[in-house]
């Protein structure tokens, strides 16, 4: 009997050489999965699966994580307001732990020796995968063909020429990633320093002109409606903001940062629904959230989008954290309003209970209520006692020329 190897597959250029690779040089059963993070349609799920048995797999099996997938990480997200360098909103790096985590699990179900994936050398993935299936099933080992033989797109292509495999690779000049939260978009362009994608290199198109509204309301931190439909799933508000959100062409952008293996690397990406809700749910935030909160709430939240994207999720630390966020959300309910118009869009404004501004203490730079001209005086005289003391002893040093 042939050992069983379990394949992390999409149905794209790399995990399509993989199954070739294990199955004829390897000599293995390649079971083909794909873990569903919420960036697939049926009909899309059903051509992976037939472009998976077209190569030979002894099964396929779909894997859906979309919920898990939300409820263990994207909502911790929006309570966090994280966007990774002031950017990019993990849109890939935070749904792989989830995918591995469904691979491992699916790997121990049938009983299989190896677990595999099309990952290169170069790239954050092949750290996020390995961690994940060192650390929970280090009795099954791995196998990673295109970071091994350091292929080409174009060796790739022509081993599976030789097998017999005819497509038409050009439609894969870029690698999509597509999630619920975001899809990730490279090509030639993102690894130079200089070029930007071409319009046609994004997914959705701009299909909308003019303006539009939309109202987005949260009850503690999650999302409720939108537009005013009441949705009993967040994932399906997401699904909702997105839709609207990619008639306009919104969320594009390039990311750059550090990679997990110590390079800078360059991405692009679209992201309508993950940058309006977090740009939403942060303006509602600042108005019914201390100022202590959201300053801690910031410094945490930059630890947590920093331990995600470097693998780091199953760290004992990341549920501390998640703890924190979760409480800081008790008052975060209310409705944001936005206008949306080709390639970007606004905050107008919120409403809420909470709202901080609404205290009937005074209103800024207008008038003051609860307190009065002297107490300010007062106030001020005491808070100026330290720098006063420091200037009378240390005489010119605050000069400023």
């Amino acid at each position: 009997m042939k050992e069983k190897v379990v394949l992390a597959y999409s149905g794209g250029l790399d995990t399509s050489f993989c199954v070739k690779y294990l199955s004829i040089e390897k000599g293995l059963e390649v079971y083909s999965a794909i873990a569903n993070t919420g960036g697939f349609s049926t009909e899309e799920l059903k051509n992976v699966e037939e472009k998976a048995y077209q190569l030979g797999v002894a099964k396929h099996a779909t894997i859906d994580v979309t919920d898990v997938y939300y409820r263990n990480c994207i909502r911790y997200m929006i309570y966090g307001n994280i966007l990774k360098n002031n950017t990019y909103p993990l849109s890939v790096s935070s749904e792989r732990i989830f995918q591995a985590l469904a691979i491992v699990k699916y790997a121990r179900e049938i009983g299989a020796k190896y677990i595999a994936h099309g990952s290169t050398g170069a790239g954050n993935d092949q750290v996020r995968f390995d961690l994940t299936f060192q650390i929970l099933a280090p009795e099954i080992q791995i196998i990673t063909p295109i970071r091994d033989l350091t292929l080409s797109r174009d060796e790739e292509i022509e081993y599976l020429k030789k097998q017999g495999v005819e497509r038409d690779w050009t439609k894969m000049a870029y690698s999509i990633n597509k999630g619920l939260w975001g899809t990730s978009v490279g090509g030639k362009e993102t690894l130079t320093s200089h070029m930007s994608l071409p319009d046609a290199a994004y997914p959705s198109q701009l299909q909308a002109d003019g303006e539009e509204d939309m109202t987005i309301e949260f009850v503690k931190g999650e999302i409720k409606s939108v537009n005013g439909k009441v949705f009993a799933n967040p994932v399906e508000a997401i699904q909702a903001i997105e839709a609207i959100g990619n008639r306009y062409a919104i969320g594009r952008d390039t990311h750059v940062g550090d990679t997990i293996i110590g390079i800078k690397g360059r991405v692009g990406f679209e992201a309508a629904a993950p940058l309006m809700i977090l740009k939403a749910h942060h303006t509602l935030e600042k108005h019914t959230l201390t100022k202590w909160q959201m300053y801690w709430k910031e410094q945490l939240a930059n630890w947590y989008g920093m331990l995600l994207h470097e693998a780091q999720y199953l760290e004992p630390v990341m549920r501390d954290i998640e703890k924190f966020m979760e409480h800081s959300q008790e008052n975060v309910t209310g409705k944001v309003f936005l206008k949306l118009r080709p390639y970007r869009f606004e905050v107008c404004g919120i409403e809420s209970a909470h709202d901080l501004m609404k205290s009937g203490f005074g209103d800024y730079g207008e008038v003051n209520k609860a307190w009065s001209g002297d107490d300010v005086k007062g106030f001020t005289t005491i808070l100026a006692n330290q720098l006063k003391i420091f200037n009378h002893v240390n005489k010119g040093q605050l000069d400023i020329e």
